[in-house]
């Protein structure tokens, strides 16, 4: 029989589809789906009145508003610092690079606890920061601009970790070409280097979001915890636990998750907009 008798198929390290498909639905509904639908039935125990009882406590709805609010600006905060340091750690060689690049991973293998310590003894009013900006009125630690710098420090290696890559397969050629037609650095940076690294910005920023949305260890400690100023909602939803009001904890969790789940998606959503019309 005629080698054009065959049929080839591209070879896979995977099982066939099938297979594969059975393994992925199932892995992600026993680690993801369950959680989340459990998550989500826990609080019609108490009724829809109760549900939004919950929900709608100005209490809540502070605490709502800064982790969201804080976790938006710090990831703002971190799409243009990231860009900026994971920009001089690809193009730049100077004494101390690794050990520069080295502390970028510091969030991720500090214990977020022990992150939240150090920040709040360096951000109070007799630490080494917050001492001077005392004296000139500013309160950093026990406000939320102290969540956000917690959020803003957890955060960070998301984002220049994620553009770090790109950077390093970044051609030089057009930058090249577009200062020989006259550009200038700015014109540069921001009509040919940023358009390639808008998807991945966009991915870290995202990434940093979620985490700064959840995060608990490191904002408690130089938070304050003041109800309807500095409390964020992951520590009221532990503060319910630990009151056996489990059904107003998974409320509250349900409303982060939804709204978490639309920011992202619309993020997403964007990204996918932004790589068609390169």
């Amino acid at each position: 029989m005629s080698a054009a008798g065959f049929r080839f198929r591209n070879p896979s390290a995977l099982p066939g589809f099938g297979l594969s498909l059975g393994f992925t639905v199932f892995y992600l509904s026993v680690i993801v789906l369950i959680p989340i639908a459990a998550l989500i039935v826990r609080p019609w125990e108490i009724g829809f009145s109760g549900f939004w009882n919950v929900i709608s406590d100005p209490r809540v709805l502070a605490a709502l508003r800064l982790s969201f609010g804080g976790a938006a600006i710090a990831a703002v905060i971190n799409a243009v610092t990231g860009p900026i340091v994971a920009w001089v750690l690809v193009r730049y060689n100077f004494p101390g690079k690794r050990l520069l690049d080295a502390l970028i991973d510091l969030p991720f293998a500090l214990p977020t606890a022990v992150a939240g310590i150090a920040l709040s003894q360096l951000y109070s009013a007799n630490g080494w920061v917050g001492e001077p900006l005392s004296h000139l009125g500013i309160r950093i630690a026990y406000t939320p601009i102290g969540v956000i710098i917690a959020l803003t420090f957890i955060g960070l290696p998301f984002v220049v970790r994620t553009l770090q890559p790109v950077l390093n397969d970044l051609s030089r050629d057009p930058e090249e070409a577009a200062a020989t037609l006259g550009a200038n650095r700015w014109q540069t940076i921001t009509r040919v280097v940023l358009p390639s690294l808008m998807p991945a910005l966009l991915t870290g920023a995202t990434l940093a979001f979620a985490r700064a949305v959840g995060e608990y260890g490191s904002v408690i400690f130089i938070a304050g915890n003041l109800p309807t100023v500095s409390e964020i909602a992951p520590l009221l939803i532990v503060i319910k636990l630990e009151q056996y009001d489990y059904a107003g904890a998974a409320a509250i969790g349900v409303v982060m998750l939804a709204a978490s789940f639309a920011v992202i998606l619309a993020l997403n959503l964007l990204q996918n907009w932004i790589g068609k019309r390169r």
